[in-house]
């Protein structure tokens, strides 16, 4: 069963530093990195800087279509206000019927602001502690979503990035 983890970090740099251990811990099979996005918020910025690690390609991969809708959940879509509140709500609850409802959203807009960062994972089959043994190193709280067998299955027709047709 896959797992979409926010881990927020105090510093603007914390999740680039963090995604490299989780990169080389998923080269040594000690966790099953399916996807992953960065949120980066330097001190001084109006908003956040967002980027989906469209490297990680496969099985498992979301679609850039799925991050940019859950970035505007939480990031930018609170702006314009009122103005697009049934939207909202809408994109909400398409959002809920995969494992991401309003409450993991508003934990998420409430606690990754100016001056800190987060790394959205994706991920299954984490050998917990080693995996807890490498992070050790960095200062940052979890924000989690543990996703069902059906909302996994849902997330990813919805979202999965579509497998290039091979060559004929």
């Amino acid at each position: 069963m896959a797992t979409l983890t926010v881990l927020k970090f105090e510093t603007a740099d914390g999740a680039e530093q963090a995604l490299e251990v989780i990169e080389n811990l998923s080269k040594e099979q000690l966790i099953n990195l399916h996807d992953a996005a960065i949120v980066t918020w330097p001190e001084g910025k109006k908003k956040p800087k967002t980027k989906h690690l469209s490297d990680l390609k496969g099985a498992g991969a979301l679609s850039g279509a799925f991050w940019g809708l859950l970035f505007g959940l939480i990031f930018f879509i609170p702006i314009f206000g009122m103005v697009v509140g049934a939207a909202m709500g809408a994109l909400m609850g398409s959002m809920s019927h995969v494992g991401i409802d309003e409450n993991f959203i508003k934990s998420v807009r409430s606690k990754v602001t100016e001056g800190t960062s987060a790394l959205f994972l994706m991920t299954s089959d984490a050998i917990e502690d080693r995996v807890a043994d490498a992070m050790k190193q960095f200062k940052f709280e979890i924000i989690a979503t543990n996703l069902s067998k059906e909302e996994e299955r849902k997330l990813h027709e919805t979202f999965a990035e579509e497998e290039a047709a091979p060559a004929r």
